[in-house]
């Protein structure tokens, strides 16, 4: 590993242990030193970029000695595929005015907000609607054979820092729908104000419409509730953008655990497809990092500039879960196309932005 590297590593991991991340002048040095986090979506909210990530860390954390109600109790001692699961209680979140200089907010959603889930909080994704924000999030890893509540959730706030509290008091998407797991939600509200939901583990994606109070799933205009717009070699962690009239829906594929992970896209004149893959955008880069994926896209408002924030295993790692948040631009060319994505060590510098108080999508 260059001396740089691992010095910046270093520092970055110390810090975070004294629960003091260094001042950093790079997005990505500085996301690093916010310790494991994975699935990180990001988002523009009164005026500042918002990242929701999924804690990733393997060690027992602040909640260990926390209380849950009746029912979390019972699932915690029931079928729990991985042990670490069992750790994902909660969700933080962090706000930056530049991409450099990162706020963490703890515990943005907590478990105790929400009665049904009790452990695999993951990969949430937060939009602003109806004067409120609204974060969906997957619990309790179900699988196809599982009766117990498990899914997608949605939980509601005033704030983009929380507290997230349930909206439903079940799941929104609460069992298989086909053959896709209901993990990895992206929401995404369209010009016309329709919002979307994308998610799906497994190998396999859904589309859904919501309702404008986001309580429920409604029909599609040719009547179907989920949509399935499977692209080859999906497997998770979906995610959609909308440029120049053009819809991009990006996914990751290969196995979140090792160096096979990375992200791909399609594209489509239709929010819900069909998206047929365009190619691979993200890989593993041997002398950066590896299995880079589950991903998320801004675009700085009122310019042609895009970013792209994403998980990965940082050289020297070999545990599945030590992930970290990474930024790097991404480009487009003159047809479109998404460009590979070129990791970096640090990540882009800082990118403030001179909007009103914007709460965008």
């Amino acid at each position: 590993m260059p001396r740089f590297r691992s010095a910046v590593l270093a520092f970055a991991a110390t810090a975070s242990l004294l629960g003091a991340p260094p001042a950093c002048t790079q997005s990505t040095t500085a996301l690093a030193s916010q310790g494991y986090y994975a699935d990180p979506e990001i988002r523009i909210f009164a005026g500042q970029y918002w990242i929701y990530p999924t804690s990733s860390s393997p060690e027992a954390d602040r909640h260990a000695s926390r209380d849950f109600n009746p029912l979390q109790q019972k699932l915690r001692t029931g079928h729990v595929i991985h042990p670490v699961y069992l750790l994902h209680t909660s969700l933080d979140a962090f706000s930056s005015p530049d991409l450099v200089h990162w706020t963490k907010h703890l515990d943005v959603l907590d478990v105790k907000n929400v009665p049904w889930a009790a452990y695999a909080i993951w990969a949430p994704s937060a939009i602003y609607r109806n004067g409120k924000y609204y974060l969906f999030f997957a619990a309790n890893d179900i699988q196809k054979q599982d009766t117990f509540p498990g899914g997608i959730g949605v939980a509601v706030s005033d704030s983009p820092a929380g507290p997230f509290v349930d909206l439903l008091g079940t799941p929104l998407v609460g069992a298989f729908q086909n053959g896709a797991q209901p993990i990895d939600p992206m929401v995404y509200q369209d010009d016309d104000g329709s919002v979307y939901l994308y998610y799906g583990g497994q190998g396999h994606c859904n589309v859904a419409k919501l309702a404008p109070d986001m309580k429920s799933v409604v029909p599609m205009a040719e009547g179907s509730l989920y949509k399935e717009i499977t692209p080859e070699h999906y497997v998770e962690g979906p995610f959609v953008i909308k440029r120049k009239g053009v819809y991009y829906f990006m996914w990751s594929e290969g196995d979140w655990g090792d160096s096979s992970y990375g992200v791909a896209y399609g594209k489509s004149n239709h929010p819900t497809g069909p998206f047929v893959r365009a190619g691979k955008i993200l890989q593993t880069d041997k002398a950066i990092a590896n299995g880079p994926g589950h991903h998320s896209v801004v675009n700085v408002p009122g310019t042609d500039d895009w970013y792209i924030v994403y998980h990965r295993h940082p050289l020297g790692t070999t545990g599945p879960n030590q992930r970290v948040m990474a930024i790097d631009h991404m480009v487009f060319d003159a047809k479109g196309d998404i460009e590979p994505v070129k990791m970096t060590d640090e990540g882009p510098g800082a990118r403030p932005w001179n909007g009103s108080k914007l709460t965008g999508r």
